[in-house]
C-alpha cells in the first residue's frame, strides 16, 4: 500500500518524506488556500521534494474546454504531477481525451461503484472515493472501497488504482488498509496519531527504567 500525505504544507512534506513513509502528496484548493506565497512555485517545490512519487494537483476551471486546457498546463508543471478532475459527466469526454494523451489523472469526488466502473473504463490512473464525505451522510465509505476492490480485481482493470480519500481519523486509515485500497491519502494530524501508540511509549519507558536498575554505565 502507498501512503500519500494530504497537505500543501512544504515543511510537513519534507519532514515526512525523510521518514520514508510517504509515497506521494495530494493537494486541493482548500489546502493551498492555507499556504502563503506563490502557489505555482509552491506546487513545483512540492514536486521536487516528492520526485519519487506522484503529486496530485486539482483543476479549478469548470467549463469542460477550460478544464482540458488547464489540465494540460498543470500536467506540464512536473513529470510526477497527477491532475485531479471531479467525476462529473460533463468531463467524461475530456477525461478520455487526456488519458489518450497520456496525462495522469486522479478522478476525485467518486461516491458510487458505477462512477468507479466508468472511470476504470476510461483508463484513469487513480480514482478517489471520498470515505469521510459518505460517512457524513450516513452512507458507508469503507464498504464502497471494498466493492471497488472486488470490481477492479474481477474485471481486471489493471491501469487504475484506488485512493482512499477524505480520511478523517485513524479508524478510517485502518479500515482503508483492510479494504485493500492501493493508496490511502491522509492528513498530517491523522498520520501522526496513527504512527504512535501509548503502549509503545509505556513499553519503552519500562525497558529504560529496568535497564537503569542494572547499573551498567556503558553498553555494549
Amino acid at each position: 500500500m502507498k501512503i500519500f500525505l494530504d497537505t500543501a504544507n512544504i515543511e510537513d512534506i519534507k519532514k515526512w518524506n525523510k521518514t520514508g513513509i510517504i509515497d506521494g502528496v495530494t493537494t486541493n484548493p482548500t489546502l493551498l488556500n492555507k499556504e502563503a506565497g506563490d502557489t505555482k512555485k509552491l506546487l513545483a517545490d512540492i514536486c521536487k521534494v516528492m520526485k519519487h512519487g506522484d503529486v496530485s494537483i486539482e483543476v479549478t476551471e469548470t467549463a469542460p474546454a477550460k478544464v482540458y486546457k488547464q489540465a494540460k498546463e498543470i500536467a506540464a508543471i512536473a513529470k510526477n504531477v497527477v491532475v485531479k478532475i471531479p467525476c462529473h459527466l460533463d468531463y467524461y469526454e475530456i477525461i478520455k481525451k487526456l488519458v489518450e494523451e497520456e496525462v495522469k489523472l486522479n478522478i476525485t469526488l467518486v461516491f458510487t461503484l458505477i462512477q468507479s466502473v466508468c472511470m476504470c473504463k476510461l483508463g484513469v490512473k487513480y480514482i478517489s472515493p471520498f470515505v469521510g464525505r459518505l460517512d457524513d451522510i450516513d452512507s458507508n465509505g469503507i464498504e464502497l472501497l471494498e466493492e471497488i476492490r472486488i470490481m477492479l480485481d474481477e474485471y481486471a482493470f489493471l491501469n487504475t488504482e484506488i485512493i482512499a480519500a477524505s480520511i478523517r481519523h485513524v479508524k478510517h486509515f485502518h479500515d482503508a488498509i483492510v479494504s485493500v485500497a492501493d493508496v490511502v491519502t491522509v492528513p498530517v494530524a491523522v498520520l501522526e496519531k496513527a504512527a504512535t501508540h501509548p503502549l509503545t511509549d509505556q513499553g519503552m519507558k519500562k525497558f529504560i527504567d529496568d535497564w537503569k536498575k542494572l547499573g551498567i554505565k556503558q553498553f555494549p
